[in-house]
């Protein structure tokens, strides 16, 4: 069986899209409730937060959810 390189381009792209675009709203979401001013986050300082949550992709956004956050 012979699949096209094209084909496979295609599939792949097709398989990507979703993932991405889930990682996006996730930095969204992120971003959303890191900007709420009632939101107390571990070490007291947003802007690190923000920082990590843009530049170390989703697993930064899945670090500020499960360990970032103090309860309100």
């Amino acid at each position: 069986m012979h699949i096209a390189l094209a084909d496979l381009d295609a599939r792949l792209l097709a398989a990507l899209i979703p993932l991405v675009l889930l990682d996006l709203a996730l930095v969204v979401y992120c971003i959303f409730d890191l900007s709420r001013p009632e939101r107390r986050v571990r070490g007291g300082n947003k802007l690190a937060w923000l920082l990590i949550i843009l530049f170390v992709s989703t697993l930064g956004s899945l670090l500020y959810l499960f360990a970032g956050r103090e309860d309100i």
